[in-house]
Order: C-alpha cells, then sequence, then structure tokens
C-alpha cells in the first residue's frame, strides 16, 4: 500500500504542478477565460487515463495462463521504463519546466481555445498514463488490490492537497529534496517490478531458471509477518527468489541508483579574459 501510495503522490503532485502553472500563468496574465478550457483538457486526460488502467485490467482476464502471465511480465517491464525515465527526466526538467509550459501556453492562446485544451491534455496525460500501467502492474501482485488502489488513490488526493496549497502560498515544500528521496524509494519500486516482470516470463516458460532458487531467507522474513508484507509489498522482496529474478533485480538497481545519486555538473563558465600586459594594447 506504501509503495501504491508513493506512486500516486509523487505522479499526482506532478500532474498538479503542471496544472498550477498553467492556471496561474492565465490568472497573472488577466486571461480567466481560458480556464475552462484548461480544466477540459485536464478532464479529458484524467478520463483517458482512468480508461486505460481498465482496459488493462480487462483485457488481461481474457487471456490464456500463459499470455496473462507474458501480458503482466511486459506491462511491468513497460512500468519500469517509465519510471525510471520519469525520476530522471523531472531530475533534469524541474528548474525549467515552468517557464516551458508557459512558453507553450502562450503560443496555445494565439492559436485559439482549442490549442489551449490540447496543452492542458497533453501535459497530464502522459502522468495519467504512466499512473495507470505502473498501478496496474503493482496492483496485480499485491494481496489486497483494492486497498492498493486506495492507497494510490490517497497519495493522488494529498498530492491535490498539497498543490491547491502551494497555489495559494500556504505550503512551501523543497522540490529538489522531496524528487529526490521519492526518486530513490522509486527505483527500489522499479526494481521489484522488473524481478516481478522476469518470474512472470519465467511462468510462461519464456526465460529458464523458474526452480533454481538463488536462496532462502524464509526463516529469517516468514510469510504472513508484518516486516515480510511491507518487504514483499514495497519492493516485491521474496524469501525465495530465483537467480535470474535476483540478477535482473541487481542489475537494474545497483547502476541506476549510482547515477541517480551522482551530483550533476554545473555548466561551465567560460573563462574570464586575461588582461593585456602593462605597456601592451589590448585588442
Amino acid at each position: 500500500m506504501f509503495a501504491t501510495f508513493l506512486v500516486g503522490l509523487r505522479e499526482g503532485l506532478e500532474a498538479v504542478l503542471v496544472v498550477s502553472i498553467l492556471v496561474a500563468f492565465l490568472v497573472k496574465t488577466d486571461q480567466r477565460r481560458y480556464l475552462p478550457h484548461v480544466w477540459g483538457g485536464v478532464a479529458v486526460a484524467v478520463a483517458l487515463s482512468i480508461g486505460a488502467g481498465a482496459a488493462l485490467q480487462y483485457g488481461s482476464t481474457k487471456l490464456s495462463f500463459t499470455g496473462q502471465e507474458r501480458f503482466e511480465a511486459i506491462t511491468s517491464v513497460l512500468a519500469v521504463a517509465f519510471v525510471t525515465w520519469m525520476i530522471f527526466w523531472m531530475r533534469v526538467a524541474a528548474k525549467r519546466i515552468a517557464a516551458h509550459l508557459r512558453e507553450q501556453l502562450s503560443e496555445a492562446i494565439g492559436m485559439g481555445p482549442f490549442a489551449v485544451v490540447l496543452i492542458a491534455f497533453l501535459a497530464v496525460v502522459r502522468e495519467g498514463l504512466e499512473t495507470a500501467l505502473i498501478l496496474y502492474s503493482m496492483v496485480d501482485f499485491a494481496e489486497n488490490p483494492a486497498a492498493s488502489l486506495g492507497a494510490a488513490g490517497g497519495g493522488i488526493a494529498v498530492a491535490i492537497v498539497i498543490g491547491f496549497g502551494l497555489y495559494h502560498g500556504a505550503i512551501r515544500v523543497n522540490f529538489t529534496r522531496f524528487f529526490t528521496w521519492t526518486g530513490v524509494l522509486l527505483i527500489f519500486v522499479a526494481a521489484g517490478l522488473l524481478k516481478y516482470g522476469v518470474h512472470d516470463f519465467q511462468e510462461a516458460g519464456d526465460l529458464p531458471g523458474l526452480n533454481d532458487i538463488a536462496f532462502d531467507v524464509s526463516a529469517v522474513f516468514p510469510p504472513g509477518t508484518w516486516y515480510a508484507e511491507v518487504l514483499s509489498g514495497m519492493f516485491n522482496l521474496t524469501p525465495t527468489p530465483t537467480v535470474v529474478e535476483t540478477i535482473a533485480w541487481a542489475a537494474y538497481l545497483v547502476p541506476v541508483l549510482v547515477l541517480f545519486l551522482l551530483p550533476r555538473r554545473s555548466p561551465r563558465q567560460a573563462p574570464a579574459p586575461v588582461p593585456a600586459p602593462s605597456g601592451e594594447k589590448s585588442e
């Protein structure tokens, strides 16, 4: 539940920030007449995202056992790709996203109301579709899918409240620190999703080694205990993983975590001109 809450909070806050930037720009430039178009684009994006999640759930139930395992494995790998792209993209784009959105919206206003709707739709639908795919992959292996979805909804609700407070100046958030810590947690979540996807590929017969167990720590983390359930639900850590699962988990987690935590290089400044020696004319 905490993992899906984290995904809902992170994705929800990104979407809320985008919408608040668009709304604030229209209000400050005295162009409130376009606010209904922004909210219309947001509503269409939300509806499409919910529909995509429902379609994934419905489509998977129509497959055979092998087909369902393969489908769930593919969606898990896609979810890992989206999570990885999301955390690295936000790490780079966070400082310039506001200026970029304002520029796009300004151009859209010059083109007409439909362009404003489209800008708002495209700004939100990416987050919504990512959320639908990631949550489908995570809820699929949850013991209580309804509770996991409820936790995700709670995360989105908290994001909306935070966004409302930010817009009205009641809340201040250190977004650099927030996105860094949630990014680290999501890398662990993504590693667990990849491990789950690899296991599904093994179940479908696409990868070997289903019965080759890497280690057995069931004596330390007995199934049913609260701490074993937390580790399983949050990071998909199981007491008897296969060798291939374990290799995939470590091969993703270690390099991605190192790359994410590496300090970013500040842009190099041009060297200051060297003053001409006394007695010589500088050019």
